[in-house]
């Protein structure tokens, strides 16, 4: 079994220390979905949803997480991110919105807790704002789907 990172040997959490690791460009890559009924998809892309533009809230919100990721995971290092993207698409076989977003930068550990952050928080998002049109929806499948950078290299899911 692989050590924790987090955990030090008297298991006691704490913050990993950094330091010592190489700058590297990093970059991570995470999805989920939010399922829901078809007419409450039809009222999203339509853009007639009671609290306004579902698809861009929930990108800003996706965004401006990623940013603060740091206040509410314990442990993250608070990191200076160079890229975040939140992209959001329609899905009439879900039905539903596929979420995907990506966070980038140069630096000394890892992205992808900001990416699976941006598409956690983007989902509850749209769920928020189409809560009152249809309460059976479901958050589903957020993972990781890619990570670049650093000593522990590539990794990409595999399907």
């Amino acid at each position: 079994m692989t050590k924790l990172t987090h955990i030090d040997e008297t298991g006691t959490a704490s913050m990993v220390d950094v330091s010592t690791k190489a700058i590297t460009e990093r970059e991570a890559t995470a999805e989920g979905r939010v399922v829901m009924e078809a007419a409450t998809l039809a009222l999203i892309k339509a853009g007639n949803a009671k609290k306004g533009d579902v698809l861009g809230v929930a990108r800003i919100a996706g965004i401006m997480a990623a940013k603060k990721t740091h206040e509410l995971i314990p442990l993250c290092h608070p990191l200076m991110l160079s890229k975040i993207s939140v992209e959001l698409e329609p899905d009439d076989a879900l039905p539903g919105i596929q979420v995907r977003a990506t966070a980038k930068l140069s630096g000394q550990t890892g992205v992808e807790m900001e990416a699976l952050t941006a598409v956690s928080v983007a989902c509850l998002t749209i769920y928020d704002m189409v809560k009152a049109a249809d309460r059976s929806m479901r958050i589903e499948g957020i993972r990781l789907l890619e990570k670049r950078g650093g000593k522990s290299g590539h990794f990409r899911v595999e399907d």
